[in-house]
Formats: structure tokens, C-alpha cells, sequence
């Protein structure tokens, strides 16, 4: 099996929405305090807050943590067809 397709499970932690910790993370996109963009194994993961920091950035072994007051993560894989609540309030 070659290295590109060995996968790190995918975990995401949240700690009380201030501290969140991922594996599985290919590359990060885009980042600023409100908005950072996550490749991860399991399809793009946009993480949505404020005061967003990346305390840690290894993509040796795949890990990516965050600091800051998270309000939002969305898997921007194009499946579901948008959020559960937004399905059920059209």
C-alpha cells in the first residue's frame, strides 16, 4: 500500500467550543480569526468562529488544533443537502 493511500482516522474533539482538536488533517486552505478551511480525510471541514487560532499544525502526523470560541463545523462535501434543520424548516 503506498503512503498516499494510508488515511489517519479522522477524530474531532471539541472541549467546551474553545478548544478542538482534529485528525486526519491533509492540509489547512484558508484561515483567518473567523474562518479556517480543513482537508481532512473525510471530505473539506469548514470551522466557523471567533477568535480562531491554530495552536498546532502537523501534517507529518496529521493533526490540527484550534483555540478560540467555535461556533460552526460543516463538512462542505456536497452530501446531505445542507443541514438537518435547514432540510426541515423549507
Amino acid at each position: 500500500m503506498a503512503n498516499s493511500e494510508i488515511k489517519t482516522p479522522h477524530i474531532v474533539n471539541l472541549e467546551g467550543r474553545k478548544n478542538l482538536s482534529i485528525t486526519g488533517v491533509k492540509e489547512v486552505g484558508s484561515f483567518d480569526d473567523c474562518e479556517i478551511t480543513a482537508h481532512t480525510d473525510m471530505g473539506k471541514l469548514l470551522i466557523k468562529g471567533s477568535n480562531l487560532n491554530i495552536k498546532k499544525l502537523n501534517l507529518d502526523t496529521c493533526d490540527l488544533e484550534i483555540t478560540g470560541k467555535i461556533c460552526c463545523l460543516d463538512y462542505l462535501d456536497g452530501c446531505g443537502g445542507g443541514s438537518f434543520l435547514k432540510r426541515i424548516f423549507k
